[in-house]
C-alpha cells in the first residue's frame, strides 16, 4: 500500500508538472502573438520565451499547428464544463450559466482576447461557435414549440445559426472594448435579446 501511495503522489506531481509547462508555452504563445504575426512564431521563440529547451516543448507537442489544435480542444471543454455544469437548485440554469461563462472569460481575458477575439486563429472560434451551436440546440429542443417559428415562420435551423453568430459577435465585441460591462449586466442584456429565450427565462434572469 505505501508503494501504491508513493506511485500515486509521484503521478499527481508529474501531472501538475505537466500542466505548468504547458501553461508556460501556451502564455508564451500568446505573449507572442501579440508581437509578431503567427507564421514568424517558431518553437526556438516559444521555447526561449517560455524558458524551456526545445526538447521540452517536443515532449508536449509535435508542433506548433498540434498545440494550437489541443488549445482549442481544451478551451471547447472548459466551456461545455461550464455549460453542462451542476447548476444550484434556486439558480435559474440558463442565466446561471451564462453568467458563469462569461466570468470564466473575463478571468482569462488575455487568452480568449488574443486567441479568440482578434481572429487571427480561425480554430479557435470555429470550436467555440460549435460549442455554442450545440448548446443553443440544446435548448431549442427542449422547447416545445419555437415561438419565431410559430409567429414568423422563421425555421428553426436559421434561428440556430443567427442565435450562435449574435452571441460569438456580442462575445467578442465585449472582449475588444476590454470588459466594459460586468458579466452579470451582460448576461441579463443577453438573455433579454436571445431570440430563444422564452418569457420565463428572461423574467428569471441573473441580477445585476
Amino acid at each position: 500500500m505505501k508503494g501504491m501511495k508513493y506511485m500515486t503522489e509521484k503521478s499527481q506531481r508529474l501531472d501538475l508538472r505537466i500542466i505548468r509547462t504547458r501553461q508556460l508555452i501556451e502564455n508564451a504563445f500568446i505573449d507572442l502573438l501579440q508581437e509578431i504575426e503567427l507564421e514568424k512564431i517558431t518553437v526556438y521563440k516559444l521555447a526561449e520565451r517560455a524558458t524551456i529547451n526545445r526538447v521540452t516543448f517536443y515532449l508536449h507537442y509535435r508542433d506548433i499547428p498540434d498545440m494550437i489544435d489541443k488549445m482549442a480542444e481544451e478551451m471547447s471543454k472548459n466551456i461545455k464544463n461550464i455549460l453542462k455544469a451542476e447548476i444550484p437548485e434556486f439558480t435559474h440554469s440558463r442565466g446561471y450559466r451564462l453568467v458563469k461563462l462569461l466570468e470564466h472569460l473575463a478571468e482569462n481575458s488575455k487568452f480568449y482576447t488574443v486567441l479568440l477575439a482578434s481572429n487571427q486563429i480561425p480554430v479557435f472560434t470555429k470550436h467555440f461557435i460549435n460549442v455554442m451551436l450545440e448548446d443553443i440546440t440544446e435548448k431549442i429542443g427542449n422547447q416545445s414549440a419555437n415561438p419565431i417559428d410559430s409567429e414568423f415562420g422563421v425555421p428553426a435551423d436559421i434561428l440556430l445559426w443567427y442565435s450562435a453568430s449574435a452571441f460569438i459577435g456580442a462575445i467578442t465585441s465585449w472582449l475588444r472594448s476590454d470588459m466594459s460591462y460586468t458579466p452579470k449586466f451582460l448576461a441579463k442584456k443577453l438573455l433579454i435579446l436571445a431570440p430563444f429565450a422564452s418569457y420565463d427565462e428572461v423574467k428569471t434572469e441573473p441580477k445585476s
